[in-house]
């Protein structure tokens, strides 16, 4: 019996078969980097913060260029999440549930802006809505501003973070497959109704959980924001943008107090992230669905 019961615990645990100074060793440079790389420098984002005492970094955080980037770059994820998550679940949706022509090549262009330099798609916005831009004179003949204003940055911030909603859902919604929409339509259920209580529910977490990494990177994007906001104070200036300019100032108190609120935000980040994971490893019992379009019911039905 424990012979039986210690080869079960050992086909239960791969590892155990490397010797232990192969673990302990593994384990230690992955410590080792992990504080070298991670905590150590998050650690003195904290302190340099807070290294003037809080009288100074209360100041740092609530003067009012500092407090027009945080409203800026809440005003940039507010605006470019939601829009996101439509156009996520839209394609999800599309490519995964439907077969037409140019399905793969929609697929590779939602994965262009991971392959496109951020820099050079605030060049881009440039070239087409800049003064001098293919729609510049027009533009200005009709006094709209893009570049150099908050519309630019919304469209900068869309172009980086769009995939990451449509990448969560489109393997996922793939997997699951089309048996219980077909289901729920044979039953009588409306396209609305089909995804509000059959697909939805299937996605919620995987929805959540894109939703979570758009966010992150819609307010901690530089590249191509740096390019199209022109860096203006108090007006086009989000909160990593506003880092560079005191740090690049030396006012190094307030450059690190505006970083730490940014990697608070990352750890709350973090945790929404990670109770998201765990509750998609650990869901909890089915939707009730009505019984008219609750592809259970057909189970039922049939057997």
């Amino acid at each position: 019996m424990s012979t039986l019961t210690g080869t079960t615990r050992f086909e239960r645990n791969p590892a155990t078969r490397e010797e232990k100074w192969v673990k302990w060793t593994l384990l230690t440079l992955s410590l080792s980097f992990f504080i070298l790389f991670l905590i150590l420098p998050l650690v003195s984002v904290f302190f340099e913060a807070l290294r003037r005492g809080w009288e100074v970094y209360l100041l740092s955080i609530t003067e009012e260029t500092a407090l027009a980037a945080i409203r800026l770059t809440l005003l940039i994820a507010f605006i470019s999440v939601p829009l996101n998550l439509v156009f996520g679940v839209s394609a999800a949706w599309l490519i995964a549930k439907h077969d037409f022509r140019g399905k793969q090549l929609l697929t590779t262009f939602i994965d262009l802006p991971f392959s496109i330099s951020p820099v050079i798609v605030g060049l881009m916005y440039v070239l087409i809505f800049g003064a001098n831009g293919w729609f510049g004179a027009w533009l200005l003949e009709h006094n709209i501003r893009i570049i150099f204003a908050v519309p630019g940055i919304v469209l900068a911030t869309i172009f980086v973070t769009f995939p990451f909603v449509a990448r969560e859902l489109i393997p996922l919604m793939q997997a699951q497959g089309r048996d219980e929409e077909e289901a729920a339509i044979v039953l009588g259920a409306n396209g609305w109704q089909t995804f509000w209580y059959v697909t939805l529910p299937n996605i919620k977490w995987g929805l959540l959980y894109g939703v979570i990494l758009s966010n992150a990177r819609a307010m901690g994007e530089f590249g191509a924001v740096s390019v199209v906001s022109g860096k203006i104070r108090g007006q086009t200036n989000t909160m990593p943008l506003h880092v560079e300019i005191l740090y690049n100032e030396y006012n190094f108190a307030a450059a690190f107090a505006v970083a730490s609120l940014l990697a608070m935000l990352a750890l709350f980040t973090l945790i929404i992230k990670t109770w998201v994971e765990h509750r998609a490893s650990h869901p909890a019992a089915a939707h009730l669905l009505p019984p008219e379009i609750n592809p259970l019911s057909i189970q039922k039905s049939t057997t």
